[in-house]
């Protein structure tokens, strides 16, 4: 649950285009093409870990890993893999709870892999230690503990731990004055609004509070009202699907006209089902990928999971996945020769401006300069999204920086 709130992530409703989407990417294609060139790895296979977060009671999510795994199969088809060899994922599924993340991260020790990539999850500060005090560069395209954003051989893609921030820029360009955080009582989502968001949103001159709601809470009206009583410009929602339903139709039930700003966690299906397509009208989703335009790397998205997991849904958190082993496959392009965790960490630092998977342009760079004193982030901009009749659309950016 920790994760799904502080990992933000990411991914975006899947547009009744996608099936054509993907045949114009050439997925459905044998012949190659700019984005299928068929360049396939050969030799010996690069082992590089996988930790999914799967298989618990708190939340699971296999697509992440399905995801993950098309991606690898598409770089070993068409990209040749890591330096020419193909990937062979050495996979462990995390149950969201501390023995499980521990047992993973000793496993990606044992099994002397080269890298190792982690979809999503809230327990980075375990998981993180293990696996870069081993020398093997840990990779994810959402890190939110202090772990994972500042450790030396971790590399987080993409600016998502940032997202509170960014909202700040966003509330500021807006012209907000005020604004009310209502979020799902967990340290780890109370903590990256007091300590990230917060002061960014009070350095702009905008009136900034935080309400707690309890996880589960059905009804938040109480709450919901509370906040509204200082007539904020604007609303974040932050929580997982209980927690966002319950303050989405709060806020409707109310009658608010505060623009509401949330992570992609209050627009997943089953929250627009429950609060309906009215409920989520306008809501601006921040998020770290844009899987639902006709940008060449959404469409490339979409054509891969067409490909190699046709029956594998593209929203929610699955393109973490892709973008975490796709990321790694683009910055390690240069490396040749010996393939080790010592040359994967350098490959990757050296790298400069690399193209996001499904970033919508979006470029990431890792040798700790993108993001002053979180020297393991690697971005420094997210995508915001619109929800129109249901779905996500005209993807835009914003920066975690400073203005």
């Amino acid at each position: 649950m920790a994760a799904t709130v502080l990992l933000l992530a990411t991914a975006a409703a899947c547009s009744a285009e996608d099936s054509d989407s993907a045949t114009e990417a050439g997925a459905s294609q044998d012949t190659p093409s700019a984005e299928f060139p068929g360049e396939a790895a050969a030799g010996e296979a690069v082992r590089i870990g996988l930790i999914n977060n799967e298989g618990g009671q708190a939340i699971s999510q296999p697509e992440n890993r399905e995801a993950a795994e098309a991606a690898a199969k598409y770089a070993n088809e068409n990209l040749g893999g890591i330096a020419g060899r193909p990937i062979e994922l050495v996979i462990c599924k995390n149950a969201e709870e501390p023995t499980s993340a521990r047992d993973c991260g000793n496993q990606m020790v044992e099994q002397n892999v080269s890298a190792v990539v982690v979809t999503t999850t809230g327990l980075g500060s375990i998981i993180a230690p293990i696996v870069t005090a081993a020398g093997i560069p840990y990779v994810t395209a959402l890190g939110g503990s202090r772990e994972e954003i500042t450790s030396e051989n971790s590399f987080v893609l993409t600016a998502g731990s940032n997202t509170s921030q960014a909202m700040a820029n966003f509330a500021k360009e807006q012209g907000w004055k005020t604004a009310v955080a209502y979020t799902i009582d967990s340290p780890a989502a109370t903590g990256s609004l007091e300590n990230m968001g917060a002061p960014r949103f009070r350095d702009a001159g905008i009136d900034f509070d935080i309400i707690r709601i309890p996880f589960g809470a059905p009804d938040a009206t109480p709450q919901v009202s509370a906040g509204l009583d200082k007539n904020p410009d604007g609303v974040l929602v932050y929580g997982e699907s209980t927690v966002c339903t319950s303050v989405l139709k709060s806020l409707n039930t109310l009658g608010s006209s505060a623009q509401v700003i949330s992570p992609q966690t209050c627009v997943a299906p089953e929250v627009v089902s429950a609060v309906g397509n009215s409920g989520v009208e306008g809501i601006k989703v921040f998020s770290s990928a844009d899987t639902v335009s006709d940008n060449s790397e959404s469409v490339l998205y979409r054509a891969v999971m067409e490909k190699y997991t046709p029956d594998t849904p593209t929203q929610g958190f699955a393109v973490a996945g892709y973008q975490g082993v796709l990321g790694l496959v683009r910055a390690t392009a240069d490396l040749s020769g010996e393939v080790t965790p010592t040359s994967i960490g350098d490959a990757i630092r050296a790298a400069k401006e690399v193209e996001l998977p499904a970033g919508d342009g979006i470029t990431f760079t890792c040798d700790g300069t993108a993001v002053p004193d979180l020297s393991s982030l690697c971005g420094s901009t997210m995508i915001v999204l619109t929800m129109q009749d249901g779905e996500l659309a005209e993807p835009s950016k914003v920066s975690v920086l400073p203005e």
